[in-house]
């Protein structure tokens, strides 16, 4: 049985920075801190922590003096940067620039027209949507579903942003569906789309399509509670239905394989590649 692993599967580049900056600190035995999980997967944590890295929730940090404290590529509101100034709190800024530019965008939009609507597609209370939303003093609504438009008034203007992790496909269906109702109400002129979706993922769902594609069975690695490992599992179900979401090893059922001759291992943008090696290792060792 031929095992391949995907070459465009793994970390993307506001996640290797975030990791390299923590791990350039931790080399030099210094004290380091991470609002919140550095990376949306429990084995790569638990690498991480396991050479010094303490991560640290919100209430934590407001209490926090005199530390050091990396802020990962999903990027903070504001009131993180003033709490951290208020404390005397070093901060290593591992922002991803992708992420960084929408904020400033959207702070840009929503400072030159406050009667300006400003939409968020993406998932409420995550980590990027929260830095996002506290560039409009928490005024942005969120939205997930074509359902949630109902919450809009059509009559006045609306800019539509994206998280940068989400399905172009899913922000695709939401702004046709958006631009129909403000040419009902004749305010189509009001609208402005901004499609921010890191390029890196928005390239993605072809390359998986085809990757999927290729193979009799796809085993997609992610942690659980990346939305990102969340979106691409279901391009990859959406071509190939012998597609397995993992986050481990252990959770592989060796049934998925019988009459296959070919394996694709692919992951998440916050997967790990040795991770998916030595997931392939494992395949590879219990079906020859």
């Amino acid at each position: 049985m031929k095992i391949e692993i995907d070459k465009y599967s793994g970390f993307c580049f506001g996640v290797i920075n975030a990791i390299a900056k923590a791990e350039k600190l931790l080399k030099e035995n210094i004290p380091l801190y991470c609002l919140g999980d550095l990376v949306h997967n429990n084995l790569e944590m638990d690498r991480l922590q396991k050479i010094g890295l303490q991560t640290i929730q919100y209430e934590e940090f407001k209490k926090m003096k005199n530390a050091i404290v990396l802020i990962r590529a999903h990027g903070e509101p504001p009131e993180t940067y003033e709490i951290a100034k208020k404390n005397n709190i070093t901060l290593i800024d591992a922002t991803c620039p992708v992420v960084l530019r929408l904020q400033k965008k959207i702070k840009k939009t929503y400072t030159e027209n406050n009667e300006t609507q400003i939409v968020i597609f993406g998932k409420k209370g995550h980590a990027e949507v929260n830095g996002l939303v506290g560039q409009t003093y928490g005024n942005a609504l969120v939205i997930n579903s074509i359902d949630d438009l109902d919450k809009l008034d059509f009559n006045k203007p609306i800019a539509i942003f994206s998280q940068t992790t989400q399905s172009p496909h899913k922000y695709d269906e939401i702004v046709s569906e958006l631009k129909k109702r403000m040419t009902a109400y004749g305010t189509i002129e009001k609208l402005e789309c901004i499609n921010s979706i890191c390029n890196q993922v928005s390239l993605r769902d072809k390359e998986l399509k085809n990757f999927a594609q290729k193979h009799d069975v796809i085993i997609f690695v992610s942690g659980k509670q990346s939305s990102n490992g969340k979106a691409l599992f279901e391009v990859c179900k959406s071509v190939n239905p012998q597609s397995y979401f993992i986050s481990e090893a252990s959770e592989i059922q060796f049934e998925w394989f019988n009459n296959a001759s070919s394996v694709g291992i692919c992951g998440a943008t916050s997967t790990p590649m040795w991770l998916m090696k030595n997931i392939a290792e494992y395949i590879e060792s219990h079906t020859k």
